[in-house]
């Protein structure tokens, strides 16, 4: 074109360069864009059409700051933008995640006239949404005279993403026309808000009002689903995906893993696992996660030197899945071996949760000044979850001379954290040092620290029942409270007695099994040994680590009454079956 002249001709330049961005000429956009760059810097006289679509490239692009000089560069020639030139250059502003920007674009769209125009006011709508001013997008949201379908959904997504999914929920009802973007990104917002259950039941409403789900909205359904622990509903969910023929690719096939992982059935894991056609490193992730939360090492490092024979290189999560097999299993050698390798042979440098699963690792083994020599000599500050991971270990073996060192500095660290003053509380508790459970319990209250309370779910024909100590609400609660009562008759009679290590204060001992009965997941047990069949297991979903009374007791039920009973809680599953726990009692 240069030797031709004809990069003079101003029609055929802009036609090439419009040709570069909109359709890449090249192996990718980038090395387009720089050959439109190019013969932009040839033109004598370059028009508006030329730099809007240059502006357009550069959004798109890796260099979207290019975008604010070609802005300025057209003003500084005297060339009037249009509303595609603002379009563009606030689609900029997004991807540069500068609200500063933006804020200008903004006013110089104001400036010019084209602050009302649907285009522009769209682009700052996704803008200010996107960089989660919603302030400033419920302002441009109201003034739009005619919304259509995008402007709602990008107003519903800035709402989700400031995790008020309240008014985003409000504003879904309100539309008079949905798409599936639409629905993924309300049912999206719930799951990433943790409001699980809304997530399913707006996934059902999908389903009544006949549209039929995205893989993107089954990603969010299926995560709800793991997050509950609800295997009926994730039953449910898998059942919809065949019955639909969306295909299991390695997004929406990792999730499925890892849903099954979380609902307690990690054979339903594995056999999903194996049907996939494609795996990559966060599928195998996700198995290998959910066989060291059930407690199967063995299991968990077959498919970790799987995955090395299949050439996938292991991620630093993928680290953190297998160190936290190890820990579970016991296998120190293993797991130092395995924390040695990350940066030796994949050059991962090893992050603070790959130290806390080798604090958890030494800890849990029992070798607890080992496990604080390497706390202490870490190369960055250890965190309130590596000395967690210290202090629960101290749980375990009883050793209160490290608990109390490891104590105050978490308190330190994280001084409104009521998991710490309890688990230390326990330790006392254990040892009969009633001044120190007091001292505790005195810190809590001059620093306003409350307990925070166990809650325990149970699924029943897919519908979710929760339990909180003292909370009487459940419609069934006097039902469920006897039914605990002959269940604890009939457990005592087979070595029962309440275990009252661990109630926190100096109360006598009848005070403390009353309120130990009264713990979430024996509420939990009792409405599911009321309501599920016998043979079928039941599944308990617990927010806080299980108490020795409870796993105790919890063992004895499974022997009596001849059921498997599986325990989620906040660190592992538990499944406890003919009188013993999977855990081994170590947990």
């Amino acid at each position: 074109m240069v030797r031709t002249h004809l990069v003079l001709d101003v029609f055929v330049t802009s036609r090439l360069i419009a040709l570069c961005v909109g359709t890449p000429l090249f192996k990718n956009a980038a090395s387009s864009l720089v050959y439109a760059l190019k013969v932009f810097s040839q033109v004598p006289s370059p028009n508006l059409f030329m730099y809007n679509a240059l502006i357009r490239g550069c959004s798109d692009c890796e260099n979207p700051e290019r975008s604010m000089a070609l802005y300025i560069d057209l003003c500084r020639l005297g060339l009037v933008p249009d509303n595609l030139t603002f379009t563009f250059l606030i689609k900029s502003c997004t991807r540069l995640f500068s609200l500063v920007s933006g804020s200008q674009s903004h006013c110089q769209a104001l400036k010019r006239g084209f602050d009302g125009e649907v285009h522009v006011q769209n682009a700052l709508l996704h803008m200010y949404s996107s960089l989660e001013d919603v302030e400033a997008a419920g302002r441009i949201f109201r003034s739009i005279k005619c919304l259509d379908v995008v402007s709602w959904t990008t107003m519903i997504s800035g709402f989700c993403k400031c995790g008020d999914v309240g008014s985003a929920r409000r504003l879904f009802d309100r539309m008079p026309e949905r798409n599936m973007f639409t629905w993924s990104v309300m049912i999206n917002g719930y799951t990433k808000a943790g409001r699980f259950e809304e997530a399913i039941e707006l996934f059902e409403l999908l389903q009544q009002e006949g549209v039929k789900a995205s893989e993107t909205v089954m990603v969010s359904v299926v995560s709800s689903c793991g997050h509950l622990g609800a295997l009926e509903l994730a039953e449910r969910a898998y059942n919809y995906l065949i019955r639909n023929g969306l295909s299991l690719n390695m997004t929406l096939g990792t999730a499925v893993v890892e849903m099954y992982a979380r609902c307690g059935s990690i054979d339903e894991a594995t056999r999903v696992f194996e049907e996939l056609r494609e795996r990559d490193a966060l599928t195998y992730t996700a198995l290998i996660a959910g066989f060291a939360m059930h407690g199967h090492v063995q299991k968990a490092l077959h498919y970790f030197s799987k995955m090395l024979d299949a050439g996938i290189v292991p991620r630093d999560i993928t680290f953190t899945a297998i160190l936290s097999a190890c820990s579970h299993g016991g296998l120190v050698g293993k797991g130092k071996e395995i924390f040695d390798n990350m940066k030796r042979l994949y050059g991962i440098e090893p992050r603070l949760e790959h130290y806390g699963c080798m604090v958890d690792l030494l800890g849990r083994a029992g070798k607890l000044e080992e496990a604080e020599k390497f706390v202490l000599e870490m190369p960055m500050k250890p965190n309130a979850p590596i000395w967690g991971a210290l202090i629960g270990a101290c749980r375990i073996h009883r050793n209160t001379k490290i608990a109390e060192r490891v104590g105050k500095i978490l308190i330190q660290l994280l001084p409104e954290h009521s998991g710490y003053y309890v688990l230390l509380s326990n330790i006392y508790a254990k040892a009969n040092n009633w001044e120190g459970v007091n001292i505790m319990r005195g810190m809590m209250k001059d620093k306003g620290v409350k307990k925070e309370p166990g809650c325990s779910a149970i699924e029943i024909n897919g519908k979710m029942h929760r339990f909180v100590m003292g909370d009487k609400s459940h419609p069934d609660i006097h039902k469920i409270e006897k039914k605990w009562e002959e269940i604890v008759m009939k457990i005592r009679l087979v070595g029962y007695t309440g275990n009252t290590d661990e109630a926190l204060f100096d109360i006598d001992e009848e005070e403390k099994e009353s309120a130990l009965h009264r713990h979430s997941e024996k509420l939990a047990i009792a409405y599911g040994i009321m309501k599920i069949g016998a043979g079928a297991p039941i599944r308990i979903v617990k927010n806080l680590r299980v108490c020795e009374d409870c796993h105790r007791a919890t063992k004895l039920i499974s022997k009596v009454f001849d059921r498997e009973l599986i325990v989620r809680d906040r660190n592992r599953f538990h499944h406890f079956k003919d009188g013993a726990c999977s855990c081994l009692d170590f947990w």
